[in-house]
């Protein structure tokens, strides 16, 4: 059974959070609340956690996952964007979207469409993951924790806790969750496109 920390929602315990960012170091994998539900974390271009996840979820290869960073300046070394990327990118970050971009070759290949060259990237509103990011020092491999035949996201940190405990290896809760999934904006084409309307408002992203 992995382990369960309960984290203060405000100022999550410096001790908690630096033993969570050592398990994610060693290769395992975490269930963290964001402002769009629970995600599920690992180590940037490690290959063990984005397996898990893809069992967890049964997930095929063409599954985007997501880079998940504390700011829009970190933005900018994982993704190949011009213009009107940048623009769009730095007026809704942080929120509650999750964007499809051409990845950098910063951005580990098995991370990648394996066919397209993109990635999720987004940096959320909630304190926890912006907290652990910190201590980590470094992006998050991230997928929203919505289990095979669901649609929303698990939302409570007790819950994942008792159904997943065994399949994870730490597992933050801070009584505080969003309870939809993130909206989902491809920024590949020559204009954006919405995916997947969630809790993130779409219309910023809506042709007139």
């Amino acid at each position: 059974m992995g382990r369960y920390f309960d984290v203060h929602p405000v100022n999550p315990q410096p001790r908690l959070l630096n033993q969570t960012a050592e398990a994610i170091r060693d290769g395992g994998l975490v269930a963290i609340p964001t402002d769009s539900g629970y995600a599920l974390c690992g180590a940037m271009g490690a290959k063990e956690p984005l397996e898990r996840i893809k069992r967890l979820r049964n997930l095929d290869d063409k599954h985007h996952f997501t880079l998940m960073v504390s700011s829009f300046a970190q933005l900018g070394e994982y993704v190949d964007m011009d213009r009107w990327v940048f623009r769009t990118l730095k007026g809704n970050t942080p929120g509650r979207y999750t964007f499809i971009v051409k990845a950098s070759r910063e951005v580990p290949k098995l991370m990648q469409h394996p066919k397209k060259r993109t990635v999720g990237v987004r940096v959320p509103e909630h304190v926890v993951p912006l907290s652990l990011l910190e201590v980590l020092g470094a992006p998050l491999l991230t997928s929203t924790l919505i289990l095979p035949g669901e649609t929303e996201p698990m939302t409570d940190g007790w819950t994942v806790q008792d159904e997943l405990g065994s399949l994870l290896d730490v597992v933050l809760d801070c009584g505080e969750c969003g309870h939809e999934p993130t909206t989902v904006v491809d920024l590949t084409g020559a204009e954006p496109e919405v995916l997947r309307v969630g809790a993130g408002n779409p219309a910023p992203f809506e042709l007139s």
